[in-house]
C-alpha cells in the first residue's frame, strides 16, 4: 500500500468553519463538528482550513487557532492535516511552521491565489516552502479558484523533493489530470500520494488511479464513499455507481445558480443532517436561498438522510 494512503487513508475530509451570528469562528461548534464525525467514522482523516472551510476567507490567527482546536479535538483519533496554503510564499512558509508547531506533520498546500504565477514561480514557491519546513506538504491544484493550473512537468520536478509527498488535484476542470500527474511522478518517486478533491469526479479518477478522495460530501456521505472505494476495489462497478449517484446528485444541488464553492447551500445541509450548528458562510458568499434549499434538502430527504 502507498505510505501516505497507509497513514492518512483514502478519505480526507476538509472541515467546515462554523460562525456565529456575527461571523466570528465558532471554536467550540468547531469540536463539537470533528467530534460527530470521528464517532460515526466518516473520514479517515481531517482537513483544517481548506477551501471548504473557507481559508481565503479567515485570518492567520484564526487558521493557527483552528488547528490547534483540531488537534485537540480529535485527540490522536484522527490524523490532522493543515491546510496552509496563502496568497504569497512567505506567509504560507509562516502559517506551515506554525502547523508543525503543534504538532501536525502534513500540510496541505494550494497554488498561491489571486497573482497567477508562472509554471517556474509555482515550482520555486513549493521548492522554497518545502526548504523552509518539516512538514511534508501535498500540493493543492485547484485552477478554478486560483487562475493557473500546476502541470503535469511542474509537478513532476516537485516530486523530487523528498517533503512533497503528493498532490490533491480538482478533477473537475481537468478530467483526465489524475493520469497525467500518475505518470509524470512514478518514476520520480512510486509512493507519491495523488488523490482527486472533486466528489463528483469520484469514480472517473478511481478507474485513473486515484488514490483516494479529498471530500467535502463525506460530512454527510463518508459511510457510502467507504462503500464505493471498496466495491470498486472487489470489482463491483455496478455497486459502486449506485452508490455514487445519490452523491453525486447531491454535490450538483450544491452548485445551483451558478455557485462554484458550494458552502453557502453545502453548510447547512450539513447542519440539518449533523444536528451541529455551522451557520451560514462568511461575506461575501450569499446565503442559500429557500427555493435552493428546498431542491438540496429535497434530495437527502428522498435519499434517507433527512
Amino acid at each position: 500500500m502507498n505510505k501516505f494512503v497507509e497513514k492518512y487513508g483514502q478519505i480526507l475530509l476538509p472541515l467546515l468553519t462554523p460562525f456565529d451570528e456575527n461571523e466570528a469562528v465558532a471554536y467550540d461548534k468547531y469540536a463539537e463538528l470533528i467530534e460527530y464525525l470521528i464517532r460515526n467514522d466518516l473520514c479517515d482523516s481531517l482537513i483544517v482550513t481548506g477551501t471548504t472551510g473557507e481559508a481565503s476567507l479567515l485570518t492567520f490567527d484564526e487558521r493557527v487557532k483552528l488547528f490547534e482546536t483540531a488537534v485537540k479535538a480529535s485527540a490522536g483519533r484522527k490524523p490532522v492535516i493543515a491546510g496552509t496554503g496563502c496568497a504569497s510564499t512567505k506567509e504560507t512558509v509562516a502559517l506551515t511552521n506554525e502547523a508543525v508547531k503543534l504538532g501536525i506533520e502534513t500540510c496541505l498546500v494550494v497554488c498561491p491565489f489571486y497573482n497567477k504565477p508562472t509554471q517556474e514561480g509555482l515550482y520555486r514557491h513549493y521548492k522554497k516552502l518545502a526548504e523552509s519546513t518539516k512538514a511534508n506538504i501535498m500540493l493543492y491544484n485547484i485552477p478554478i479558484f486560483v487562475g493557473v493550473n500546476l502541470e503535469a512537468e511542474t509537478v513532476h520536478r516537485l516530486a523530487a523533493i523528498p517533503n512533497i509527498v503528493g498532490v490533491k488535484d480538482e478533477a473537475g476542470i481537468n478530467p483526465t489530470q489524475v493520469t497525467d500527474f500518475f505518470l509524470a511522478t512514478k518514476d520520480v518517486d512510486p509512493d507519491f500520494a495523488i488523490y482527486n478533491g472533486d466528489d463528483v469526479m469520484l469514480l472517473p479518477t478511481i478507474v485513473q488511479g486515484a488514490m483516494g478522495l479529498v471530500s467535502g460530501g463525506a460530512h454527510i456521505f463518508g459511510h457510502e464513499i467507504r462503500a464505493i472505494f471498496k466495491a470498486f476495489a472487489e470489482g463491483d462497478n455496478e455497486k459502486a455507481k449506485e452508490l455514487f449517484v445519490p452523491i453525486y446528485r447531491f454535490c450538483k444541488s450544491t452548485g445551483q445558480n451558478g455557485r462554484i464553492l458550494p458552502n453557502s447551500i453545502l453548510r447547512p445541509a450539513v447542519e440539518a443532517v449533523t444536528g451541529v450548528r455551522i451557520g451560514p458562510a462568511r461575506g461575501p458568499l450569499a446565503p442559500a436561498t429557500d427555493e435552493e434549499m428546498e431542491v438540496t434538502l429535497g434530495i437527502l430527504k428522498e435519499i434517507g438522510k433527512l
